[in-house]
């Protein structure tokens, strides 16, 4: 019967063999599905969250330090400015401008053709600045050069810097003002230290962070696979040569060498990247070199050259393919070493710049408050750093396992 089943179903590839084995692993499928998550929600963050505005950085200091699930009223004033449209591709890549000036307000009536107000302050008890505004001002983007039209009876005949007309009577106004520019905002994880909604902050700092790792396990593994299989095949000098400045890069500290980097490169985004891209490629290096050492002397290598393949075509076409798996392994390892890399440089003010979200830089902003009452600002973030990180070793232990299965089998 089993003999019957054998010839009925052909042996199945190592690759899917590799499949098979990692998702019967639960804690590698968990790490798998939270870095997909959060890959998705770093890819359309600025579609959901709460703060559409370049790098969530809408500040607002009358709401500062306020807890989960706070909620306020706030009036939205129109910025005279002409309105610029974004498109559902470019809002999600970086935000979109919010087009008015924001103020928390306790109260608010409309009288006449003036907004009157009263500003948050903090505490019920304590009353907030009284301030106006005109009504439609809140409303359009006026054009200074057509003012308003109006008998005293019928609708204001408004112009806006697009040059379109609006018409709005008493009833109109009232409602449009409760309608549109007084409108009542929650956040659901509370503000930071400037009045940044923190949901929004720490989904846009998911974006940093993986593609911190992204780009420098690209660059180590660009880097580590060029120099390691070079040493492996040529050995000789070559193999000397690389074998030294490996030792050389080893033997001094990841992160005070990215740190060495970074004040070389200076501080920035995209410094960043290559910092800890070019702290990494040392183990990719390591590992490939020691699998071409054990892989050149073998007997389809030595028919590749006795038909007189190139050595290029010969590491690239036949060694390289055949150590992927481990250096697989190497790469989600190293991913997660990038994150916990870059949140360090950040927390040390030398990594990603304000107002640029990170991480790392939430914990340095507000590791004060750990011995207050609102030591949720710093958990947060590092909760979000200890999750990635997690996600990704169980996911590298998971492809390990996986591998050295089917491999064995």
């Amino acid at each position: 019967m089993n003999l019957l089943a054998r010839k009925n179903h052909p042996p199945l590839s190592p690759g899917r063999m590799a499949w098979k084995k990692f998702r019967r692993n639960p804690a590698a499928l968990a790490g798998l599905g939270w870095i997909t998550l959060s890959a998705l929600i770093a890819l359309s963050g600025y579609l959901f969250i709460p703060d559409k505005t370049p790098h969530a950085n809408h500040q607002q200091l009358e709401v500062a330090t306020q807890g989960p699930g706070f909620c306020v009223e706030r009036l939205y004033i129109r910025k005279n400015l002409p309105e610029h449209p974004s498109g559902i591709l470019q809002t999600m890549l970086g935000g979109r401008p919010l087009p008015y000036t924001t103020v928390p307000v306790y109260s608010w009536r409309l009288q006449g053709d003036t907004l009157y107000y009263e500003t948050w302050s903090g505490d019920p008890a304590i009353p907030g600045l009284p301030g106006a505004v005109y009504a439609p001002d809140a409303l359009f983007a006026l054009d200074p050069a057509r003012p308003p039209q109006t008998d005293g009876k019928g609708p204001v005949i408004l112009t806006d810097l697009e040059g379109n007309t609006h018409r709005l009577d008493r009833q109109e106004l009232v409602s449009r003002i409760a309608g549109e520019a007084v409108r009542k905002d929650c956040f659901r994880l509370g503000t930071d230290r400037f009045g940044r909604d923190m949901l929004s902050q720490l989904v846009i700092g998911t974006r940093v962070s993986l593609s911190v790792g992204f780009i420098a396990v690209l660059i180590s593994l660009l880097i580590g696979i060029t120099l390691g299989s070079l040493g492996g095949y040529y050995r000789g000098r070559t193999d000397e040569l690389i074998l030294w400045l490996i030792n050389v890069i080893w033997s001094v500290p990841t992160l005070l060498l990215a740190i060495a980097i970074t004040f070389a490169l200076g501080k920035g985004f995209w410094q960043v990247f290559v910092a800890v891209g070019l702290t990494m490629w040392v183990e990719v290096a390591r590992l490939v070199r020691g699998q071409v050492i054990s892989l050149r002397e073998k007997e389809f290598i030595e028919s590749a050259r006795a038909l007189g393949l190139t050595s290029m075509r010969i590491i690239g076409r036949h060694i390289l393919p055949n150590i992927m798996g481990p250096v697989i392994v190497v790469s989600a390892a190293n991913f997660a070493s990038a994150i916990l890399i870059e949140a360090g440089l950040s927390f040390l003010g030398i990594g990603v710049q304000p107002p640029i979200p990170s991480w790392g830089t939430m914990i340095r902003e507000h590791y004060g408050y750990i011995i207050l009452d609102k030591a949720y600002l710093a958990v947060l973030p590092g909760l979000c750093i200890m999750l990635m990180v997690l996600s990704f070793m169980l996911l590298g232990n998971g492809l390990r396992e996986a591998l050295d299965t089917s491999a064995g089998d």
